[in-house]
């Protein structure tokens, strides 16, 4: 009897040699839930931005929620390289279910790295199954991709720390038991603190769910901070490491963001190249027309040097490379740009069916914009990246097609 062979998908595999066996088996896995569960359900998911608790739940039992997390308390401690196939798996059918991966990055990453040995021992292996949540309480209404902005204030008084400020776009708000949240010194501004904030303290206010254009599944909320104690076992890091801490989460964040709009793109074509394949025009199949074919090429190609770009800043974070803060930016900046453009001509190539609700690019389209925007927006990441190589440019090795001196008397 012949072996039964896996379909041959559209974009290859090729990136998952970089994983080991182990490793292979968990994207298998996040595929049959995606084939079988998370993609056929996604519409209906999206339908409510209210918090998609079957989804999460789904994700934390089969232990996808736990390759965030150490083997000590669970997890799987999984390596950024399988992180964003997992992601892209789950972006090439639901936002929804990809986000929640990335958001697990961004609320959960600081008690990893910072939480004392009791507060891990309580916390990580309930937040690893899903049992409990946490939140990454950073954006305030005047700060957001620059941290330094920051206007929370926290305070040390004897045993206790004081918590006073505003937080808003707080993803998991209301479903969230414990916040990380990050401030800044009342005795000195210039010194970061990220401290343990639990859903239950006093005069600590969640407000209601904030509506928004897509990413439904993962509700926002706003925070407000009044004189809200918290002991000072809850400190993460210690006193000045909050903004480290921070930076941590969110480049793992930004990471999981490129990763997710690859999938989204990835999932675009997918969906573009089989109508094309069943529409007719002029008497043959719409892809068999060169135009269409040539937007096809240029989707594509761009597509698979990005997917190079996102698993070169994957690794640069396993191999703790200096320079992957950068590189993250420039995957997040290429990838959720790429994929805003990607899924527009996806839409246009389905002409009106695209453009309603029952067909998916409907719902792709909304959610695209959001990688663009969270994170750090494009422009942002743009500015980071020009002013590290404007830095760099002043001492790297000059270029020998240029003859010595000022390039201002050439």
């Amino acid at each position: 009897m012949k072996s039964i062979q896996p379909p041959v998908r559209l974009f290859g595999d090729h990136f998952l040699r970089q994983l080991n066996s182990e490793e292979r088996a968990v994207v298998d896995r996040v595929r049959g839930l995606a084939a079988e569960v998370l993609g056929p359900s996604a519409a209906d998911v999206a339908k409510t931005d209210t918090f998609a608790w079957d989804t999460f739940r789904l994700l934390a039992r089969e232990g996808i929620v736990g390759t965030a997390f150490p083997r000590e308390y669970g997890g799987s401690d999984a390596r950024q390289a399988l992180r964003i196939r997992i992601i892209e798996e789950l972006g090439r059918v639901c936002s929804t279910s990809a986000s929640l991966i990335t958001g697990t990055d961004l609320s959960s990453r600081a008690i990893v790295a910072g939480a004392s040995a009791e507060m891990k021992d309580k916390l990580l292996p309930r937040l690893c199954t899903g049992e409990l949540q946490a939140a990454f309480a950073l954006t305030e209404p005047d700060a957001g991709s620059d941290v330094r902005g920051l206007q929370t204030r926290i305070r040390r008084e004897g045993g206790r720390y004081v918590v006073n400020g505003r937080k808003k776009f707080i993803t998991r708000g209301t479903t969230s038991d414990w916040f990380v949240t990050v401030g800044r010194a009342e005795e000195d501004p210039s010194v970061f603190i990220a401290v343990l904030v639990p859903r239950k303290a006093a005069d600590f206010t969640i407000s209601p769910e904030v509506g928004k254009l897509g990413w439904h599944g993962v509700p926002i909320s706003s925070l407000e901070f009044r004189d809200v104690e918290v002991p000072h076992g809850h400190l993460l890091g210690a006193e000045g490491e909050g903004f480290n801490l921070a930076q941590d989460a969110l480049l793992r964040a930004r990471i999981g963001h490129a990763a997710m709009a690859l999938g989204r793109a990835i999932g675009a074509i997918e969906i573009a190249a089989t109508y094309m394949s069943d529409r007719k025009l002029f008497g043959k199949a719409l892809g068999e027309h060169q135009g269409p074919q040539w937007m096809l090429a240029e989707m594509v190609t761009k597509i698979e040097a990005t997917r190079a770009l996102v698993a070169l800043a994957a690794e640069k974070y396993d191999a703790r490379d200096a320079d992957v803060a950068i590189f993250a930016s420039m995957a997040k900046l290429q990838a959720t740009d790429l994929c805003m453009a990607v899924v527009t001509d996806a839409l246009q190539l389905t002409g009106g069916r695209g453009y309603l609700q029952d067909f998916p690019l409907e719902r792709f389209f909304r959610d695209a914009k959001l990688n663009q925007i969270g994170e750090g927006s494009s422009e942002v990441h743009k500015t980071v990246i020009g002013r590290d190589v404007m830095r760099r440019a002043r001492t790297a090795d000059r270029n020998p097609c240029l003859r010595p001196g000022s390039l201002v008397e050439y």
